[in-house]
């Protein structure tokens, strides 16, 4: 390289002082400043809606509560009154001692629906575990064609079924027993809509369980149900947690079958007495009564998910990795 050259390659550069302006204190601090601001407002605009979605739930339990606990036998609320004027709780009391206009107690409702939520949890579970363990492990023939007929069953809502299972349950009968006018039918209708859902969510789960697992427990000298029961169930306990509550749900929400099936009085359930205050016999029921009924019919849900909270919240999504 020549001493021109060298001279020239030692100049200074023409865009140098641009660049030091472009990286000054200065210029450094206003680019903080406005990312900060940025920041500030993304969070504020996540917390305004986080807080609008907050209201938006809250606000109809906190108003059932207010109207629960409003002393006055309104017929229709006045305001949104969260607060209620000398606030009581004689409308719950009021609410267990004549909880329908038929001669039935509360708690022979609640022991009903009880059934009805044991009954689907425990046996869609039960049935779903085993045949969702077969889909996931055993190859045989029309494996895939019976798990498109299930997931094709679990699209179908729950209204289009009342109209068949009617007719079927309706056509079992010993003497004067009728399977469909018995809670046992109404439990059987609630199980054929729960079972499939149970076989599609546990079977992805248990897809995601190593095999490795149930070959080690064979090579211990276990036999392919003592790695079911042994290895698998304990690994699947979030799923199955998910299932039997959402089972439970299914069967202590339940209205359309026991509103179509139940005949006899002594078989209604809390939905059906929640029903008769709305309806025909609207017009006489204070709404404090109505609302503090509706509190007693969603409190043992909400006591059943903070039972099986711990595996609930780490099961919710976990059934849909594989299918």
């Amino acid at each position: 390289m020549s001493t021109d050259d060298r001279e020239v390659a030692m100049e200074p550069s023409p865009i140098a002082p641009a660049a030091i302006a472009r990286t000054s204190p200065q210029s450094i601090a206003m680019m903080r400043r406005r990312r900060l601001l940025r920041g500030i407002g993304r969070q504020a605009l996540l917390q305004a809606l986080c807080i609008f979605v907050a209201i938006t739930v809250l606000f109809p339990i906190v108003y059932v509560i207010g109207v629960a606990l409003d002393p006055r036998n309104i017929a229709r609320p006045d305001g949104l009154n969260l607060i209620p004027p000398n606030p009581s709780f004689d409308a719950f009391s009021r609410a267990i001692a004549k909880p329908s206009p038929n001669n039935i107690s509360f708690l022979t409702l609640a022991f009903n629906s009880l059934k009805l939520a044991v009954a689907t949890s425990l046996v869609s579970v039960a049935f779903g575990v085993s045949a969702a363990y077969a889909f996931s492990r055993l190859k045989f023939k029309l494996r895939s064609f019976l798990m498109i007929a299930v997931l094709a069953v679990l699209m179908l809502p729950a209204v289009a079924t009342i109209a068949p299972l009617f007719v079927l349950l309706n056509g079992i009968r010993v003497g004067d027993f009728v399977l469909r006018n018995s809670i046992p039918g109404v439990a059987l209708a609630l199980i054929s809509g729960a079972l499939p859902f149970a076989i599609w969510n546990l079977k992805g789960y248990l897809d995601t369980i190593p095999k490795d697992l149930e070959e080690a427990a064979a090579i211990d000298g276990c036999t392919r149900n003592q790695a079911f029961i042994h290895v698998i169930l304990p690994l699947a306990m979030p799923a199955l947690a998910v299932t039997a509550f959402l089972g439970f749900v299914a069967g202590w929400t339940d209205f359309y079958f026991s509103w179509m099936f139940l005949d006899h009085p002594q078989d209604f359930t809390l939905t059906m007495a929640l029903y008769a205050m709305v309806g025909q016999y609207a017009s006489t029921t204070p709404w404090n009564v109505l609302s503090a009924f509706a509190i007693l019919v969603s409190l043992p849900v909400s006591v059943v998910y903070l039972f099986f909270q711990r595996w609930i919240i780490g099961g919710l999504a976990i059934g849909g990795v594989k299918g």
